[in-house]
């Protein structure tokens, strides 16, 4: 039985973004009463209190019902856009500090944008050290610098503008934040706050000097989109580096038989060129299922293992009466859920999953790459390989924490039928710590998204020819 562990989808989805601007009926103009909007957001709150596992985990019931009120105190107009409603749907949802529990990222109302020919803010930026630096320049001022910090933003500061975007953003604690804003990328969250703006003053520190340039808008789609690449990697590559087997799986969900078939052939080439190291790829990965991150353990481990020491779930009225429309009420997993009580918190199962034969195994030595892009089921993989000693893990800290709540069950609200993802469940690392934090790596090595250079990877290669 798979779980339902769902990766990061929404942002996945992103990557086809450019070709739903033109394949969809988007009305960049849709309103919605007061009255349907303030019923919508009572409803995403008794929703939220009846299906998730546990919505006050990091807030206190006090703090997120004032932040709720404050938030309704905001809907004054006779009619909002959907980006209005979904902004402030997302100020809400997001104050649970769950990263799985979310509203995402507007996307049909940023396709409407494109689609009427918008514009964006023309430097990526990335989040390190409490710095913002920029990560890529597509403005038309070549002396901006990657690697350069900005401070201000037509005379608002980065501090002032993250405190806007921030509440848009659901995540446990900051760092995560600031990842899942790298992932969606700073253009695209300054748009939803700050619209459109045709020139941007930015004040920058470059070389250790402080100076002020002016840089226009470029094209969303010719300027931006078309130019940029996205975070997440799903590509599956394997490559020999020495004596290493350098090996990025992917993302854990699609085709599983065709998954299976590039793992199994993976390993018998790996096999074939006696490689001594394996290194597994986790980075900028969005997730997905454990049937697909167990098979891929299943090549390395010398024993039977479990992707996690306890998996819980809560089932409600809501989650039945949604299971009972739109899944196989006959599986195993969803019968449990309508088996149990309303609001009902119960232990699911897992059993052991066992290696593949010694003989088709690797057995040298594993490394396991990872990163603050390392999401949902990547993180609890790297977790799972780290608690049985099945590898090393180098990089940088996960944003996602390696005990999580997760298990999501997605609905649309009745009136603007905007999607909303929320945890049902809660898992536990195999080793049993609860503990809030991501997976801390064996080897530490800063991951740069300033650049084109590896310094993960390099510098893994870097320790293995000293052994």
């Amino acid at each position: 039985m798979k779980a339902i562990f769902i990766s990061y989808t929404s942002y996945h989805k992103l990557l086809f973004v450019l070709g739903l601007f033109f394949g969809l009926n988007l009305q960049a103009q849709e309103l919605f009463s007061r009255s349907d909007v303030l019923e919508d957001l009572a409803f995403l709150k008794e929703s939220l209190e009846e299906t998730h596992y546990n919505l006050y985990a990091y807030t206190p019931k006090q703090e997120f019902d004032e932040n709720y009120n404050q938030v309704k105190k905001e809907i004054r107009k006779d009619s909002l856009s959907l980006l209005e409603v979904t902004s402030l749907f997302q100020k809400v949802i997001s104050k649970a500090k769950n990263g799985h529990t979310e509203i995402g990222f507007p996307g049909k109302s940023y396709g409407a944008y494109a689609n009427a020919g918008g514009t964006l803010f023309p430097l990526e930026i990335a989040f390190e050290d409490g710095k913002s630096l920029i990560r890529k320049n597509w403005s038309n001022n070549d002396a901006i610098k990657v690697g350069a910090e900005i401070f201000s933003i037509n005379s608002v500061s980065m501090t002032e503008i993250l405190s806007e975007i921030h509440p848009l953003i659901s995540a446990e604690r900051l760092y995560f934040k600031n990842a899942k804003l790298e992932l969606y990328s700073f253009p695209r969250y300054y748009w939803q706050v700050y619209g459109e703006q045709e020139r941007f003053e930015v004040v920058i520190r470059s070389d250790g000097a402080i100076k002020s340039y002016m840089v226009d808008a470029v094209e969303l789609i010719e300027g931006y989109e078309m130019k940029r690449t996205e975070l997440i990697n799903s590509e599956r590559k394997l490559e020999f580096i020495g004596a290493s087997a350098y090996l990025n799986p992917g993302g854990f969900g699609g085709d599983e038989a065709k998954y299976q078939k590039f793992i199994d052939s993976t390993f018998i080439k790996i096999k074939e060129r006696k490689s001594t190291n394996l290194i597994v790829d986790l980075r900028n990965n969005p997730g997905g299922d454990d049937s697909f991150s167990n098979y891929l353990v299943s090549y390395f481990a010398d024993k039977p293992f479990k992707w996690n020491s306890s998996f819980k779930l809560k089932t409600s009225a809501f989650l039945k009466e949604h299971t009972r429309k739109n899944y196989d009420t006959t599986n195993v997993y969803w019968q449990s859920a309508l088996n149990h009580k309303n609001g009902e918190v119960y232990e699911y199962e897992f059993g052991k999953y066992a290696p593949q034969p010694k003989t088709q195994r690797f057995s040298g030595k594993v490394y396991v790459l990872v990163n603050r892009q390392s999401h949902s089921q990547s993180t609890v993989t790297a977790a799972q390989i780290q608690d049985y000693s099945f590898g090393t893990i180098v990089g940088e800290e996960t944003g996602e924490y390696a005990s999580l709540y997760a298990s999501i069950f997605q609905y649309k609200l009745p009136k603007t039928q905007i999607s909303v993802h929320v945890s049902k469940g809660k898992m536990v690392r195999v080793n049993g710590s609860t503990k809030e934090e991501g997976v801390i790596p064996d080897i530490y090595i800063k991951d740069h998204l300033l650049d084109e250079k590896d310094e993960i990877l390099q510098g893994l290669l870097q320790i293995i020819t000293k052994k």
